[in-house]
Formats: structure tokens, C-alpha cells, sequence
């Protein structure tokens, strides 16, 4: 049966329907490499999902710019056999013909060769596939082992791949980016992109320590020259895989050993303990282990320090901690005398404060640098510093506005610790194995006092106990770790999976003597085992984070965000949420997290004028706290999953959104009444949505509710001339009068057509969403 004749304008949208399908959902798995020296250009690796229709490369800050090469589906199925057929072909005919050079044999016929290639079917056109003819034994084997390693399980997320050519700047600004590629459908993820300023390198299969199974084989290869330090190698493990690489270093030299794995990638949603586990080792020339490191302190990034006894060849050595693999297992490692900063006294300073601090490590050439303290109070801040001995890796601090000072030691007992006034804050360090800090104020009976440390979040290693004591030495209050979690999403900073900081809140009973007692709970210590330790009264504060990072929004249209209020000493008040400096005509809706919430979805507009390109939105909140307006600046953060289980916020640097032309033969569509919608309690209420221009032939609108609270559900819906209509119900048992929230509503349009078997089939072209609804649950 032939398809029914259509209007040209509903064929192309139905051709266009399954694409539009995909928007927002572009996800890149992994970017190999991660990175590049500045003044170079060079081929990156995109992995992903739903990358289809590539167009440009987004990369934040100055001076790094990409280009779209190709992409490539997944070589699967019969495609993938027809590969593995003609490789197979040709490595006979390459070894035949290595026999024949040896004297073993005839040279073979290369018309022999065609006729048998000219049986099997055509090879698809896919970059793994072309060119096959001019590789060399070597090559095809290689090639080979790549497609067909029988370790390697299929992963959907990472089965597309999209090539590109990027360039780096000779002045680009060296540290973090971070990568997205925009599609004809969607924006995908950020990913971290480095610039670097050491030389680059990237591995060359086979390149493990294991006997060789084909050493004839092994003896076309070309073996690589030592590297030269310092050097930046990028790799990737796959299954089983060991990374060996050679090097030669001069006697005396400090080497430091610098993996970055995790950092790249920071949690892999399907694997256990939810990322690549590096770990690194250095070998003398006859392959003698000398220097071993799976991590530095509790970071999963090894850092290794060697000092060279002898100057010769040596060999780095980089796998997984339980020999897993796969594509998105990408490493970039450092090697030489660079600068490392391995401690750093105090942790921050007070707001315009200039704060002298001192930093302790290897190759730095200086022992105290000065922090910007002009800058936001109660946030978090990261620096990065070059130096002439190379880029330093980025230290975090944190600004505060309360008066400050160090400890003084000895303060390890009662009579010898140190005397502080509230608020304060102090600043001190678990100086080495089995020390203890205390600090004695005077308080009042029915006082509130908060003792918070700041120490894991500043990448110190302490994992503090604090324990609240009166002038008896009687505990009254203690805490270890203080997590905060809704259900399995960790509100913590994103990265951290041990949540070491201490926080208690406790109301004192009588006037008197109190202490505060801060130790390291697995007795350790040293220089690096730095801490900032905030004494006061509660203040109620609260920190905003936005997801997605990455957002899609065709003109006139709108889109949803999540707003994640992470709330504070006691700060349960309404905020409200807008747009910080927003592009003419783009608007916020629904911008209101009501008392005591911790996340609530809101949409972002823009105006029908909006032209097609990439823009960064900032969104900030705002409330009242004792009787004055406190701003935060919301942070841009990425949901991401941790072992098929834990999700954490995972802080990005800005927030994106690329903006694509309306498509003005869809109709808008416009919600027809008054804000807020007002639901009974076990009733329901009728919310009207006007239809503004034409509905394509053919097409029939549906809409529906996107992650509705508990107890909220649509009951009905109908349409009439230019109007629908959606019956929204709310369930007496799960909302109570005065609960208050917002309705996103997804819009489709669907066009059902009849194929060739004369069955209907049902297209669907997503519109977005509709503004976000505010409704309020009633009394009937």
C-alpha cells in the first residue's frame, strides 16, 4: 500500500520529528584528549549518545576553537562482520607477503586478493572502515584488536563518535575548560578540556609489559624513543589493559608524577566505585617496580614524588586499580621536575583582607603567595598559579566576613587551649600523628553555637572529629562527618564522596567555659592537615545550584531547569530566583522556592526575536535573613549518577544555553489564566492553554505533565477551537492545603500517518515545554 500524499510542510516535519526527539539529550561520555599544548592542532575523539548531527564546538574561556570532522554511528551488527571479514583477508595476504620477503614461500597475487574481497559485501562507509587497503600488517592487526577486543562489553553511552579538529592558541589561557558540542538537535554535557603547557604525547598500542603473543609480529613495530621531560602522556585503558611508557631522566632529579583520571571524568554512572581508579608506578630499565602510587591523600588522582638515584632509562607505568577499561577510561599524566603544591597555610582569609599565605611542595619558587580575598564571602574559590617552573595544580580556599585567627600552639589540654571570643574564625592544622586542638569561649545559658570545619571541602586530608565540651570536660554535642543528602543525591560540593567536615549546632545550658575540641579521627597529620574551624552564633545562609549545565531553547519557546537549594544553620525562608544580567527579552518563570524546599523546577524563556547562537545565563537567588536581602549566585552543576546508585551536583563552570531559530509552522502555545492555578485539596482544577497560529495538517497537540509532585496528575484533557484544556487533580491524602509548587507541562505534537502495511503510525515532534504553571493546593 502506498503512503498517503501529504502537504510538503507536514513531510518535512515528519522528517524532522524523530531528530527533534533527541533534544537534550546529546551526551558526550568522554573527550580523548583531554586536552593539548597551547600553539598546537590537533584530533580529538568525542564518545557519546545521541550526537547525531553535529555542528559546532563549544569550548569556554579565550583562545581554544574546534571544527566538526565527521561523525560516526556505532559499528555494529552485520556492519561490524563484514569489517572483521575484510581485515582478515588482508592480514593474510600482508602475512603471506611478510613470508615471501623472508624467503618462506610465493609472493601472493593481489588479484587472488581483490577476487576473494570482491565475494564479501561492500565495506560500510565508516572511518574505521575506509583506507583499509593502505595499512600495513601492523596496522590491520592493531586495527583488529581495537574493534574486536573480546574484553570489551557493548555501552550504548559511549557508541557514537564524533571527530574533531581543535586548536589551541600559543597565548590560550592555560588550565580547565570545559567542551560541549552543540547538534542539529541538542547541547550536550559539559566535559573538562585542559590547556596545557607541557609538550604532548599520546600512547601507542601495544604498549604493556606482558610477553608478546606474535614477537615476529612485535619486530615490524617501530619502537618509539624514550621520552623526553617533561612530557604530558594521554592514554586510554581498556580492558586488562597496562600502560608502559619509557623515559629518560639525570641522576638527582626530582620527579614528580601527576595522573589525572578522575578529574576528567568524575563518576561513571555503571561501574564500581564509580570511577577510574589510576594507579602509577615507576620501573628501573630492567622493569624493577621502585615507586608505586594509587592515590594522593583521599584524591583517586595519583601523585607520585621520586627523587632519580642514577641517570638512565625508566619506565611509568599507568592501569586501573582493578584492571577494568574501556574508552571512557582516559587518563593524562605529567612527568618531571613541575610544580606541585602539597599543603598551604591558613585556608583562606578574611573578605579584603590582603592574606599572605604560605605553600609547601616541590618545584615552587616561592613559599608564600597572596589570595584575592576580594571576592564573595562564604563560597569556596580555586586557583591555579603558573609559575616559571610551570603550571601549578589548583588549590581551593575559602573568604569569609568574621574576624579570623591562627592557632597557637600548645593547645593539645584543657589548661593550654587557646582562648577565642565569638564569632571567630580560626585557623589551624592536626600538626602531625595523635594532635589534638582545643579552644575555650564563654557562653550564656540558652546560646546557640555552631562549630564548622572547612577542611575536606579544601582538599585538606583531615577527616575531623569536633566535640563540644563544658568547663568539666563533659560532652554535650560531638559530630564526625556531616552529610547532607535527599534520598540518594549528595547536596554536597559534587566531587567529594567522603564527607570528613564536622558540623554540630547545639544550645548551650548555662552560663560558663566551653571548649572545642578538633582532632583528626585516623590519627593522622602533618603539614598538609590544614583546617578553617567557624565558631559563632548560627548564620542562616543558603547556597543555589541549577541543573542541567546545558540548555536547548528554540525561539519563543521555554525549557525547565532544577533549582537545588542547599539550606544552612537554619535558614528555612522563601528565595527567589531570577535572571543575573539576562539577554533582552529572555524570562524566568516560576522563580519561587517556597519555605523550607530544597528543589523546585522552573522555566527559562526566550523571546520570539531570539536570535540562533550560544549564550551563557547566570541565575541568582534571593532572600530575606534577619531582616536583610542576602544574594547568592547560583552555581551551574550536572546530575550525575555514581555506581547505578548515588547522584551528585557536579559543579560546572557556566551555564549554556544554545538558542535555535522558531519554527514558525508549529504553533505557540500559551497558558490562558492567572497565576497561581488554585487546587482543591482532592479536587481538581481546569488549566487553560491557548493556542497563538496554525496547526499543521495532520497534527494533533498532546500534552503532559513532566515530573509532577506526589499527589498531582492530569485527569482529563480536551480541545476546542484555538483552546485546550487540562484537568489538573491533586490527592487529598499526599497535599495538604498551602503546599505550593509549579506544574512543567511537555508539549508534542503528533501526525499519524500509514505505512506500508497499512498500519497507522504515530510521529511526535517535542515543542518544549509550556511556561511553568504556580499553583497552590486549596481547602475544597
Amino acid at each position: 500500500m502506498r503512503m498517503p500524499r501529504l502537504s510538503a510542510i507536514v513531510a518535512a516535519i515528519l522528517c524532522a520529528a524523530a531528530a527533534w526527539g533527541q533534544r537534550g539529550d546529546a551526551h558526550i561520555g568522554y573527550v580523548y584528549p583531554a586536552g593539548g599544548q597551547q600553539g598546537t592542532t590537533f584530533a580529538v575523539t568525542i564518545g557519546g549518545q545521541n550526537l547525531r548531527g553535529p555542528e559546532q564546538v563549544l569550548v569556554s574561556g579565550e583562545g581554544v576553537s574546534g571544527e566538526v570532522v565527521e561523525w560516526a554511528p556505532p559499528l555494529r551488527g552485520n556492519n561490524r562482520g563484514i569489517v572483521a571479514r575484510h581485515i582478515r583477508e588482508l592480514i593474510r595476504f600482508r602475512m603471506a607477503e611478510l613470508a615471501a620477503q623472508n624467503g618462506r614461500g610465493e609472493a601472493p597475487d593481489a588479484d587472488e586478493l581483490a577476487a576473494r574481497r570482491a565475494k564479501l559485501e561492500e565495506l560500510p562507509d565508516h572511518p574505521l572502515a575506509r583506507g583499509l587497503d593502505e595499512l600495513s600488517l601492523v596496522e590491520l592487526t592493531d586495527r583488529s584488536r581495537m574493534l574486536f577486543n573480546p574484553k570489551e562489553q557493548e555501552n550504548s553511552q559511549l557508541a557514537e563518535t564524533v571527530y574533531l579538529e581543535v586548536t589551541i592558541a600559543p597565548d590560550a589561557p592555560p588550565g580547565d575548560r570545559e567542551l560541549r558540542l552543540a547538534t542539529k538537535w541538542g547541547l550536550s554535557n559539559p566535559m573538562v578540556f585542559q590547556v596545557g603547557l607541557l609538550p604532548e604525547t599520546r600512547e601507542r598500542e601495544p604498549n604493556d609489559p606482558a610477553p608478546s603473543r606474535n614477537p615476529r609480529l612485535d619486530g615490524l613495530r617501530e619502537k618509539p624513543d624514550p621520552l623526553q621531560l617533561p612530557v604530558l602522556i594521554n592514554g586510554q585503558i581498556m580492558p586488562g589493559d597496562v600502560d608502559r611508557f619509557r623515559f629518560i631522566a639525570e641522576e638527582g632529579d626530582r620527579l614528580v608524577v601527576q595522573a589525572q583520571a578522575r578529574h576528567l571524568v568524575p563518576y561513571l554512572a555503571d561501574a564500581v566505585p564509580g570511577w577510574f581508579q589510576a594507579t602509577v608506578a615507576l620501573f628501573d630499565a630492567q622493569g624493577r617496580e621502585l615507586a608505586f602510587q594509587d592515590e594522593y591523600l583521599f584524591n583517586p588522582d595519583p601523585v607520585l614524588y621520586y627523587e632519580v638515584p642514577a641517570g638512565g632509562e625508566y619506565q611509568l607505568e599507568i592501569r586501573d586499580a582493578i584492571y577494568r577499561g574501556r574508552q571512557d577510561f582516559v587518563y593524562r599524566v605529567s612527568v618531571g621536575e613541575l610544580p606541585f603544591i602539597a599543603s598551604m597555610f591558613p585556608l583562606g582569609g578574611q573578605v579584603g583582607v590582603p592574606t599572605r599565605v604560605s605553600v609547601g611542595g616541590w618545584h615552587l619558587p616561592a613559599q608564600e603567595v597572596t589570595l584575592d580575598t576580594e571576592v564573595e564571602a562564604g563560597r569556596i574559590h580555586r586557583v591555579q598559579w603558573e609559575c616559571s617552573t610551570g603550571l601549578c595544580n589548583p588549590v581551593l580556599y575559602m573568604v569569609d566576613d568574621l574576624p579570623e585567627c591562627d592557632e597557637a600552639e600548645p593547645n593539645d589540654t584543657a589548661n593550654d587551649a587557646g582562648q577565642v571570643a565569638l564569632p571567630q574564625v580560626v585557623n589551624g592544622r592536626i600538626d602531625e600523628p595523635g594532635d589534638v586542638d582545643m579552644f575555650s569561649f564563654e557562653g550564656h545559658g540558652g546560646q546557640t553555637v555552631v562549630a564548622e570545619v572547612f577542611g575536606r571541602r579544601l582538599n585538606s586530608p583531615i577527616d575531623s572529629l569536633v566535640r563540644l565540651m563544658d568547663a568539666s570536660g563533659r560532652v554535650l554535642a560531638w559530630n564526625d562527618d556531616y552529610m547532607e543528602k535527599d534520598g540518594h543525591l549528595h547536596m554536597g560540593p559534587g566531587l567529594l564522596t567522603h564527607y570528613a567536615d564536622s558540623y554540630l549546632l547545639a544550645e548551650l545550658p548555662t552560663d560558663g567555659t566551653y571548649r572545642i575540641e578538633l582532632s583528626d579521627t585516623q590519627g593522622q597529620g602533618g603539614e598538609a592537615w590544614g583546617y578553617r574551624l567557624r565558631l559563632s552564633p548560627p548564620q542562616p545562609d543558603f547556597a543555589l545550584r541549577v541543573t542541567p549545565p546545558s540548555l536547548v531553547l528554540e525561539a519563543g519557546r521555554s525549557a525547565a531547569l532544577s533549582v537545588h537549594a542547599r539550606r544552612s544553620q537554619g535558614f528555612e525562608g522563601p528565595i527567589d530566583v531570577t535572571l543575573v544580567d539576562p539577554p533582552a527579552g529572555f524570562t524566568i518563570e516560576g522563580g519561587h522556592i517556597p519555605e523550607g524546599r530544597g528543589c523546585v523546577r522552573m522555566t527559562v524563556t526566550a523571546p520570539k526575536s531570539a536570535g540562533a547562537g550560544a549564550i551563557a545565563l547566570e541565575f541568582a537567588g534571593h532572600a530575606e535573613i534577619n531582616g536583610e536581602t542576602v544574594s547568592r549566585v547560583a552555581t551551574p552543576a550536572e546530575n550525575q549518577m555514581q555506581a547505578f546508585l548515588w547522584r551528585h551536583l557536579v559543579p560546572a563552570e557556566e551555564l549554556v544555553a544554545t538558542v535555535r531559530g522558531a519554527r514558525r509552522w508549529m504553533p505557540s502555545f500559551e497558558v490562558a489564566c492567572e497565576p497561581p492555578l488554585l487546587i482543591p485539596s482532592g479536587g481538581t482544577a481546569e488549566l487553560p492553554v491557548r493556542i497563538a497560529g496554525n496547526m499543521p495538517e495532520k497534527a494533533t497537540p498532546h500534552l503532559s505533565l513532566s515530573r509532577p509532585p506526589d499527589g498531582i496528575s492530569l485527569k482529563e484533557f480536551s480541545q476546542t477551537e484555538g483552546e485546550l484544556s487540562l484537568v489538573i487533580e491533586a490527592s487529598e491524602s499526599a497535599l495538604e492545603p498551602g503546599y505550593v509548587d509549579n506544574l512543567i507541562v511537555d508539549i508534542e505534537v503528533a501526525f499519524e500517518r500509514e505505512g506500508e502495511d497499512g498500519k497507522l503510525r504515530t510521529w511526535k515532534a517535542p515543542l518544549g515545554v509550556l511556561q511553568a504553571v504556580p499553583f497552590e493546593i486549596v481547602a475544597q
